[in-house]
């Protein structure tokens, strides 16, 4: 197939241009977390879905909400607590007296965006019912099934230090999410221009729409002709068969450290996400350069530990940043 990457570049170019908007729109709110913010906007334009995990005061329902608002989509905030019910995410039937049937109350779910707030404070039943819509993108109420609208993005919080009363995320589950990332503390200046920003009694901001739905779902058609070269898709498939099997790459000493290595839909969500990265550095093609860049928050959570590495405090980004520099990169 012959790619005619000038006339890509142009489409790039155009079709990329809301992304500088909502950018600057959200500097106006969120100081820093730059990393944050653009590995959203690549589960926005790749269609997956992501884990945000980090302490509490760190702007990430901050900046989820904002970008809500900041796109002209529908948004619904669910915070996790213990008492939650898969109705109250998926909706149920109503018992109509009037006429004597039963009518659909749709829940939250059925919005664009998505905020599961502290997602690992309920059970496993209410997360499976959340996962479940994610992956097969509609809901089923009594008899009837319904297709969510796009753009549907789930973006679920959790806190990492705090663990009593919750309940942790099944592997299989946690698998489901595009990209896991760990959101860190601001730097010196940041935090100085935050305190500048925050340190009134209500601090107000106010924001409006910058971007239509229509322009993200165009965005994504141009996504997904982003080129891959097949030495890519090659690097790909070794840096997470070495995962599974590192004395195959030359690292017979992670074998006692991975308990199980990526999934498959670690390969795809690899390939996908390259292809956003790609496309907000306005480029038509993939390069190794964006694989790494988005190799760790696509693959941490999908490298489980064995009991021996947490003995030895190895942890999945250990091993993940031993694979990047033993993998050769084409």
């Amino acid at each position: 197939m012959t790619i005619d990457l000038t006339e890509l570049n142009e489409k790039i170019k155009n079709k990329s241009l809301f992304l500088k908007s909502l950018e600057a729109e959200l500097a106006k709110i969120i100081v820093g977390q730059r990393d944050m913010i653009r590995r959203i906007l690549i589960g926005l334009l790749s269609n997956g879905h992501i884990l945000l995990e980090g302490v509490p005061g760190l702007a990430k329902t901050l900046t989820i909400k904002t970008l809500a608002e900041l796109i002209d989509t529908s948004f619904n905030r669910i915070q996790f607590t213990p008492d939650l019910l898969p109705a109250d995410l998926l909706g149920t039937l109503i018992y109509n007296q009037k006429n004597g049937e039963f009518i659909v109350k749709k829940g939250p779910l059925f919005s664009n965006i998505i905020l599961a707030d502290e997602i690992n404070r309920s059970p496993a039943k209410v997360q499976a019912a959340l996962l479940e819509s994610m992956q097969e993108k509609q809901i089923t109420i009594g008899e009837d099934t319904f297709k969510l609208e796009e753009p549907f993005l789930v973006l679920a919080t959790q806190n990492p230090i705090e663990q009593e009363g919750t309940y942790p995320l099944p592997e299989a589950q946690v698998d489901r999410f595009m990209l896991k990332l760990k959101v860190d503390y601001p730097n010196e200046d940041e935090e100085f221009e935050i305190i500048k920003r925050m340190a009134h009694p209500a601090p107000s901001f106010k924001i409006n729409p910058v971007v239509k739905k229509k322009d993200i779902l165009d965005a994504r058609d141009v996504v997904d002709e982003v080129y891959i070269d097949d030495k890519i898709f090659k690097y790909i498939v070794s840096l997470v068969m070495a995962t599974r099997d590192p004395a195959s790459a030359g690292l017979s000493d992670l074998e006692a450290l991975i308990e199980y290595g990526a999934s498959p839909r670690a390969s795809i969500n690899l390939a996908l996400a390259a292809k956003a990265h790609a496309f907000i550095n306005q480029r038509g093609y993939v390069t190794p350069d964006d694989i790494r860049a988005i190799g760790m928050d696509v693959l941490r959570h999908r490298v489980l530990v064995s009991y021996e590495a947490e003995a030895e405090e190895v942890s999945s980004e250990d091993i993940i940043q031993r694979i990047f520099e033993a993998t050769e990169v084409p």
